[in-house]
């Protein structure tokens, strides 16, 4: 696995545990937040066209 596609998953990752987190914390605008930059970053896990 390239190092850039080890990092774009890691990223992924910690923003899905952090998401998790503040989900069961409350705060639902960091959620969402942190959703969307995980997402994003998901984006660079594709496979290229």
């Amino acid at each position: 696995m390239p190092l850039a596609r080890a990092s774009w998953l890691i990223t992924v990752v910690v923003c899905a545990i952090a998401a998790i987190l503040f989900a069961i914390s409350g705060y639902t605008g960091y959620t969402i937040t942190l959703c969307a930059v995980g997402l994003a970053a998901a984006v660079n896990l594709l496979p290229p066209p």
